[in-house]
């Protein structure tokens, strides 16, 4: 779908908000393609037309309800917006997909992945402290909301991350691995499964947003906000923790934001201790997610690559992930 084509489904998705005419302007066209636009009381939103065959009907109404829980919890993320029929998603029937519209979130970016911060490491460390509190907060009203029985979202288990087929793909048999690579990575994955096994008895597991990335960090002021819960599941809590980490872990300061991290979050020493086999496991599967997205030479698929192998061999030499 290129981008003069999204503009026209988008234009046509507005009709089942009974939006009054305006010309989207377009965020992104990428996994979902993403657009600002005027809503009905004529405030800014979000609009999505989301990924064909990613998510269900089902599960994409379940992320919106979920959020809509956080926020009349008092939580800034993007709430959904129905639509004349009192639905929170309409088919776009030309594009093959459903649309949804948000709220919008107010603020800027916290950063880019593999772009330096554009904020110095005191106040870099600031915002890692917000961000921890922000996800605590995320997990304890999760588990107080009342879900509808039909909810649906993924399962990030053991099986979801590491197991023959996880979620975000067989990322050991990313072909930009060399021979050697693929069995590092098998090993690894072994590994982790043991540790994740031994975890699980009295782990944290429940709803998380599951890609806590620079990009769905918002800043403003002192305070920060999530967006975009396309990717959330019901998972181990400390994944969150490890996401945030897996595009900060080879930074100089890496240290420091990981421990204000988890001071936000309020983990004892031995969780906190765990946040960087979360980041190990987030860098495995990313090397599987990019597998059907680039091509055999794309330069991403050979940074996700690597990446995994470079983390990996830290990993299994029991080096220090962060800091090292």
């Amino acid at each position: 779908m290129n981008d003069a084509q999204a503009i026209a489904y988008a234009k046509a998705a507005l009709a089942a908000w009974d939006v009054p005419a305006c010309t989207p302007r377009l965020i992104k066209n990428r996994e979902n393609a993403v657009f600002e636009v005027a809503g009905p009381d004529g405030t800014r939103a979000a609009l999505r037309l989301h990924r064909p065959g990613y998510q269900t009907d089902a599960a994409i109404r379940s992320e919106l309800i979920w959020s809509q829980g956080l926020a009349q919890a008092a939580m800034a993320v993007p709430c959904p917006l129905q639509t004349r029929d009192g639905d929170v998603i309409a088919p776009v029937a030309e594009a093959g997909r459903v649309a949804s519209l948000v709220t919008w979130n107010e603020g800027e970016p916290l950063g880019e992945g593999r772009v330096p911060f554009s904020w110095g490491p005191d106040r870099q460390a600031q915002l890692y402290l917000a961000l921890g509190a922000e996800l605590s907060r995320l997990h304890q009203i999760s588990d107080t909301l009342s879900l509808p029985d039909w909810f649906e979202r993924p399962r990030l288990d053991v099986d979801g991350l590491l197991g023959e087929a996880p979620l975000w793909g067989r990322f050991w048999e990313n072909v930009a691995l060399t021979q050697s690579e693929m069995a590092l990575l098998q090993e690894t994955r072994t590994r982790l499964q043991d540790e994740l096994l031994a975890l699980s008895i009295d782990a944290n597991f429940g709803l998380i947003h599951a890609d806590a990335l620079r990009e769905n960090v918002f800043v403003q002021g002192d305070r920060v906000s999530l967006i975009d819960f396309d990717d959330g599941v019901f998972g181990f809590r400390l994944y969150d923790l490890g996401v945030a980490m897996s595009q900060n872990w080879d930074l100089p300061n890496a240290t420091e934001l990981a421990a204000a991290l988890c001071e936000g979050y309020g983990l004892d020493a031995k969780s906190a201790a765990l946040v960087p086999v979360f980041t190990v496991i987030r860098a495995l599967a990313s090397c599987g997610w990019c597998m059907p997205r680039y091509a055999v030479n794309d330069p991403a698929l050979i940074t996700y690559a690597k990446r995994a192998v470079t983390i990996s061999t830290r990993y299994m030499e029991e080096k220090l992930i962060y800091g090292a």
